[in-house]
């Protein structure tokens, strides 16, 4: 396993030489900033250099990505919501529980894995809560 920090969408090109010298067979791609400013060209990288890749929202297999797998963000937003709102309402922060996501969700994008040339088992897609076709 190899891990390969980026700073800015301009290190995307040398991270993706150095996968291609190390021969990396796939890329999990944590969630950030730096990744959801270039997610158009990190997952045209991601096909073009034939590397399959999951990543942590949906935006990324909606762009070409091939998979993501990680917390529904509308949901993690509706529970900062009520947490914000319990603030609001006189709650001491220091005495609320700590809340953490549950709900999550698998989507694949076929047409990626078809020019990645993977082939999804149907036990996997129908595991999936979206199919992007």
């Amino acid at each position: 396993m190899h891990v390969l920090n980026v700073r800015s969408e301009g290190d995307f090109d040398a991270v993706f030489a150095e996968i291609k010298r190390l021969r990396v067979d796939g890329l999990v791609i944590g969630a950030g900033p730096v990744f959801l400013r270039g997610l158009d060209k990190l997952t045209a990288l991601t096909v073009r250099h034939a590397v399959p890749a999951i990543y942590s929202y949906r935006v990324f297999p909606a762009a070409g990505g091939l998979m993501s797998y990680g917390t529904d963000i509308f949901d993690s937003y509706r529970l900062a919501g009520i947490y914000t709102g319990r603030v609001l309402n006189g709650e001491n922060p220091a005495e609320l529980p700590v809340v953490q996501a549950t709900k999550f969700e698998l989507v694949i994008n076929l047409k990626a894995a078809k020019a990645l040339g993977i082939s999804v088992p149907p036990s996997m897609q129908a595991r999936a809560d979206e199919m992007i076709e």
